[in-house]
């Protein structure tokens, strides 16, 4: 099969197509024909070498059709979505003709989707919906600041909790992201210049719960957004993943305020977070009628991984971007 794998850790070009043995699919495990695949900033961590040691093939997530099932449950054919598992960590990824999942991290759908379309749900949507609800315990009429918004992640946090009934504020670095973020669900857009609290405050508005893509740089702005007895999940690192500095939680935790972390690339599809308790089919539903604008911004080919990297990693794409594997 063809597959791009990690030639040493590094920038976009250590990525190299090349051709490795089909998998072999062992009992527990689904053999997927990839037909197309989402492209994550966790992939980059991993190609970069900042998560240490991972598999030769990255990606963590696919759309694609059952090659086997040694389980027998899902027949050959079957339209499915993968997600982690250990993908691209401890066992070969989804940038690859063929992929083998933990038959628990495999769920099979029923869609008009494009295979395109279909992978930019996934991942992300799987992680929003987790984040807002199983972490945060969003409910409808709350307030939600989702904090990089126009990021992929970002974006479906603010159509899953603007759907759910929920008043989203979405934070962006540039006026130019605005328009976009109202058209998916933000009542309010607010320009993140580290300093949110003060905005929020200014404004008279109070915050039930934040939902931090930017991270560690910016942890301590973020848990003082929050009223008291609020909530604040962290899920992402777009502003770097130095370690906060001096963290001290007398100081810096308020008092009542409830802070989590969401690792969703280690944890989900695992015992304790089932894919189960996901609604994904919901989703796919809602993305074919239009409820939730999940199409993917570019879609590249499987020679193109590199540039589809670097445009990742400049993060001027504001949206979901995916791999077609033809």
């Amino acid at each position: 099969m063809k597959a791009i794998v990690i030639t040493a850790h590094g920038d976009p070009e250590v990525l190299a197509l090349t051709e490795l043995p089909d998998p072999v699919p062992s009992v527990g495990d689904v053999l997927i024909r990839v037909r197309a695949f989402g492209l994550n900033h966790a992939e980059a961590y991993m190609r970069s070498g900042a998560w240490g040691k991972v598999a030769q093939v990255p990606g963590i997530e696919c759309a694609g059709t059952v090659q086997a099932d040694p389980g027998g449950r899902l027949e050959a054919g079957t339209p499915v979505i993968a997600i982690l598992g250990g993908m691209g960590r401890t066992r070969n990824g989804s940038y690859a003709e063929l992929v083998t999942v933990p038959a628990s991290n495999v769920v099979p759908v029923t869609t008009s989707l494009s295979w395109t379309d279909l992978v930019a749900l996934p991942e992300v949507y799987s992680t929003a919906w987790a984040g807002l609800y199983q972490n945060l315990g969003l409910e409808p009429g709350r307030t939600v600041l989702v904090r990089g918004a126009t990021s992929s992640l970002g974006q479906a946090a603010v159509n899953v909790a603007a759907d759910g009934g929920a008043r989203v504020i979405a934070t962006t670095r540039t006026s130019a992201r605005t328009d976009l973020l109202r058209k998916i669900g933000a009542t309010d857009v607010l320009i993140d210049d580290e300093q949110l609290a003060g905005q929020v405050r200014s404004l008279g508005i109070e915050v039930d719960c934040v939902f931090d893509l930017v991270g560690n740089g910016v942890l301590r702005d973020s848990l003082r957004i929050v009223r008291p007895g609020g909530r604040v999940c962290q899920l992402g690192f777009l502003g770097g993943l130095e370690p906060v500095a001096d963290f001290n939680p007398i100081t810096d935790l308020p008092t009542g305020v409830q802070f989590s972390f969401y690792g969703s690339a280690f944890v989900l599809g695992t015992e304790d977070f089932p894919l189960a308790e996901i609604p994904l089919q919901q989703m796919i539903v809602k993305a074919e009628t239009g409820r939730y604008k999940a199409k993917p911004v570019r879609v590249f080919g499987f020679d193109q991984i590199v540039e589809a990297h670097r445009a990742m990693e400049d993060g001027l794409a504001a949206g979901k971007m995916v791999v077609e594997v033809s």
